[in-house]
């Protein structure tokens, strides 16, 4: 699984960042993801997924061929 963020999009809600801390955090000075970890390993997959899905502003962009 391959990751991306669209850093333009992002709103700052921090869903990502409680869901998976390992790939993602929030910017100190405006709160807009950061992506940590763009190739998770397999086990994160399903919490990558959910952060995905529950980001507000479909700023988390999933390749499931990586």
């Amino acid at each position: 699984m391959d990751v991306a963020v669209d850093r333009d999009m992002c709103c700052g809600a921090g869903q990502c960042v409680l869901l998976v801390p390992q790939v993602f955090d929030q910017g100190e000075d405006d709160g807009i993801v950061l992506l940590l970890d763009p190739a998770p390993a397999e086990p994160l997959h399903a919490a990558v997924r959910e952060a995905a899905s529950v980001c507000p502003t479909g700023a988390i962009r999933l390749d499931r061929q990586g």
